[in-house]
């Protein structure tokens, strides 16, 4: 365990241990049916005030809960998105109809996740679409015609698509190192676990992040774009996650033991 604790860290551990630690999550007041009802509880109990404004949740630390496999950076949409390209005539629900694919066990419901996604290693095997990072660290996924392996495509791709090195989204890394640094490259960060009786058993930290390490590991497939953009929602669905391995091996110090020096602040 580190030997000097921060006043900031120190109140973000009183307020777990007060308000969290040994406790289920009460959600009864909730949407059952909303994924982050476990969430909503955390942020209530920690007093941090749901926002959208991409700043770190509480005393310049971004907080993060239990999740089961991965955990989520943030959701950040690209810079350049082609459906928001007026040239390019085309709506967010047409591009997820031309460049994704129908869910059979949603009504046919249209989605781009999953195999229509490319990963920076790994080209797309529905549509044949590429990630890549260039040399000024910018990320962009692009379509290529003759690498789409869909027999009906020229029924499905309009004519004026049907072409090469057609950028169909475009993270910048000016935006994209804005976003990490203001939510994780101040204080660090922290996440709050639970055992297997769904009780919050233990707070771990991180330190501050850096875009350089960050873009290091999407290049190595260890962070990856993992979007849920779907037909019948105008949200984007933008997240970047990585394994809860990768964030395991960040933690610098967990608690408890709770430190001492707290029964006299």
């Amino acid at each position: 365990m580190q030997t000097t604790i921060s006043d900031a860290e120190l109140k973000i551990i009183r307020r777990f241990k007060e308000n969290v630690y040994g406790r289920k999550p009460n959600t009864n007041e909730s949407n059952q049916n909303h994924d982050g009802k476990d969430g909503h509880w955390l942020e209530r109990q920690m007093g941090i005030v749901a926002n959208a404004d991409n700043q770190p949740d509480l005393f310049g630390y971004e907080m993060k809960n239990n999740t089961t496999n991965k955990t989520t950076f943030g959701d950040w949409s690209a810079s350049y998105r082609i459906f928001r390209d007026k040239e390019a005539n085309l709506t967010q629900v047409d591009f997820v109809r031309i460049f994704g694919r129908p869910n059979p066990d949603r009504d046919g419901r249209y989605s781009w996740s999953g195999e229509p996604v490319p990963k920076v290693n790994r080209p797309s095997p529905y549509n044949g679409s590429i990630m890549f990072i260039d040399n000024m660290n910018n990320i962009s996924i692009v379509y290529n015609y003759s690498l789409d392996p869909r027999p009906n495509k020229h029924l499905i791709v309009p004519i004026r698509f049907q072409r090469e090195n057609l950028i169909l989204m475009r993270w910048t890394k000016e935006e994209l190192q804005k976003k990490l640094l203001n939510k994780f490259g101040q204080h660090g960060w922290f996440k709050c676990s639970k055992n297997k009786n769904n009780e919050y058993c233990e707070i771990s930290f991180g330190a501050p992040m850096t875009y350089e390490n960050w873009i290091e590991r999407v290049r190595q497939g260890i962070i990856i774009f993992d979007s849920g953009m779907r037909e019948d929602s105008n949200k984007p669905y933008a997240s970047w996650r990585a394994n809860n391995t990768y964030w395991q091996s960040l933690i610098t110090h967990t608690y408890p033991p709770f430190p001492s020096i707290l029964d006299s602040i």
